[in-house]
C-alpha cells in the first residue's frame, strides 16, 4: 500500500486531484484513464509500473531504484 500513500501524497503536494491526474494521464497516452479506474488500481495494488512513471513525469519526478544494502 506505500504507492497509494507516496502516490496521493505527491498528489496533494502538487495540488492535484486524482480526477485531473486521469485527465492527464487521457491526454497523453489516448487512453481512457477516470478518476475510479486510478482510485482502484491504487486501493488493489494493481497500478502498473508504466503508469506509475507517467504519474511521476506528469507531476515532473522520476522513478528510480535505490540501493539500500549492499551488494550480496
Amino acid at each position: 500500500m506505500r504507492v497509494k500513500k507516496d502516490i496521493k501524497m505527491l498528489l496533494l503536494e502538487n495540488d492535484m486531484s486524482i480526477t485531473d491526474m486521469a485527465k492527464k494521464m487521457s491526454e497523453r497516452t489516448g487512453k481512457h484513464y477516470s478518476r475510479s479506474n486510478i482510485s482502484q488500481k491504487l486501493i488493489r495494488g494493481t497500478l502498473k509500473y508504466e503508469e506509475a512513471l507517467l504519474i511521476g513525469e506528469i507531476l515532473g519526478y522520476d522513478l528510480k531504484f535505490v540501493r539500500v544494502k549492499p551488494y550480496i
